[in-house]
């Protein structure tokens, strides 16, 4: 299978790997949550509309350098906003999961509250993501 995903606003071709299985995990070094299968995703999705917390999902590809120079981003801000939970999709693993939240490039960061779509970031940009994130705290605190 072949999915059309653009890296740092090119357009390229990701093949597909076979299932991964049930897998989910949590590095010790990483607040952000790595959802590896369809299942598990479902299940945190179910946990996140049960929740008030806002969740920032990392829509990024293993074969996507801007992807892998955010990472460490990613982990720090994980860590220093920690009412926030960061989980991040693999488009090569997560195919479906992408397309259902119209990811075309990679990275994509979609925040979500309540289930709803609140605030995205195209692309690496740390500080465009940062804002993001902060508009959305402010906007928290006044409701």
């Amino acid at each position: 299978q072949i999915a059309q995903f653009g890296c740092c606003g090119k357009n390229t071709s990701l093949k597909l790997r076979g299932r991964m299985g049930n897998l989910f995990s949590r590095t010790s070094s990483s607040l952000v949550i790595t959802i590896h299968s369809k299942g598990k995703w479902n299940q945190h999705w179910q946990s996140h509309l049960a929740s008030n917390k806002l969740m920032v999902i990392d829509f990024s590809s293993s074969n996507c350098g801007p992807c892998r120079f955010i990472e460490p981003e990613i982990n720090a801000m994980a860590a220093r906003y920690t009412e926030i939970e960061f989980v991040k999709i693999d488009v090569d693993k997560l195919m479906e999961v992408a397309e259902k939240w119209d990811v075309e490039v990679v990275p994509t960061f979609v925040l979500v509250k309540r289930g709803k779509e609140v605030g995205r970031v195209v692309g690496a940009d740390k500080k465009e993501l940062e804002e993001t994130i902060q508009q959305q705290l402010q906007h928290q605190q006044r409701y």
